[in-house]
């Protein structure tokens, strides 16, 4: 039974109370992952979700996610996982092997448990970019996160229901 309607687009979402989120959130360029944390729990919270439904863990970098996204899965046993994080390029190309490994590692767990690995992870030019994305113009990609990890678990707990 649902505990809280919630519309996104044209998704309605009912959010359980069985239902579990992981947060894996990287402390590199912490003024911009601790916000998209805020507005990912923050968003959580008012669809429903209750504070003992979240497990938040933080990693040291972007490269740490993926492995961490698994463990949640393995061990705590989540619906579904928002990774977080940051990566502004730089004058190297750190910036590219960094972006490419955590979208493949992501990627890779989400399918291997056939559970969304919700991605919040920033790859931009430059700090502004970071900032037009948490609450600037370009929305807040922790709070979109969170909804998307809404929408995904209701939407594959109904095709495993529907198999039934």
């Amino acid at each position: 039974m649902a505990k809280n309607g919630f519309r996104q687009g044209q998704t309605q979402l009912q959010v359980a109370p069985d239902w579990t989120v992981g947060i894996v959130t990287s402390r590199f360029n912490e003024d911009i992952t601790s916000e998209l944390q805020r507005g990912a729990l923050e968003m959580l919270e008012v669809s429903g979700i209750e504070k003992s439904q979240v497990v938040v863990c933080d990693v040291a970098g972007a490269i740490e996610i993926p492995v961490v996204c698994k463990a949640l899965f393995l061990e705590k046993k989540v619906d579904a996982v928002i990774a977080l994080g940051c990566v502004i390029r730089g004058e190297t190309t750190h910036y590219e092997s960094v972006c490419n490994s955590v979208e493949r590692g992501c990627t890779q767990v989400a399918l291997e448990f056939t559970k969304p690995v919700i991605s919040g992870v920033l790859t931009v030019e430059n700090h502004q970019q970071a900032l037009d994305r948490i609450g600037g113009s370009h929305g807040h990609k922790g709070k979109e996160a969170a909804l998307t990890a809404l929408e995904m678990i209701q939407l594959l707990r109904k095709l495993k229901n529907h198999g039934s």
